[in-house]
């Protein structure tokens, strides 16, 4: 799993309730939009994230319509296992939280 991906999955498990934007996610996560779109588009075709384009029209909105993201409560399971594998495998054993500290 890419650096990336895991600040991606980060700002998700943030705030599991709320559904967000691309460009809040990326500013969130510190990325450009052009790295985000991939991996919001893999993380969906994997079933862990789901979207949704905002109801009201451009005209009315007097912008774009954005479309929301938000994890799949699938997706927030293995958000967390993952992140969590991650951390094992790159952190000496001295500084591991306890298994399944991570939320």
């Amino acid at each position: 799993m890419t650096l990336a991906t895991q600040a991606v999955l980060k700002v998700f498990l943030e705030d599991l309730s709320a559904s967000r934007y691309g460009f809040d996610i990326a500013r969130e996560a510190g990325l450009a939009t052009g790295s985000l779109y991939p991996i919001l588009a893999r993380l969906e075709q994997a079933g862990w994230v789901e979207s949704f384009w905002e109801d009201q029209e451009s005209t009315e909105l007097g912008r774009p319509r954005r479309r929301y993201y938000r994890l799949t409560d699938d997706g927030a399971c293995q958000a967390r296992s993952a992140l969590e594998a991650t951390l094992r495998r790159t952190t000496p054993r001295s500084w591991l939280p306890a298994r399944g500290a991570l939320g």
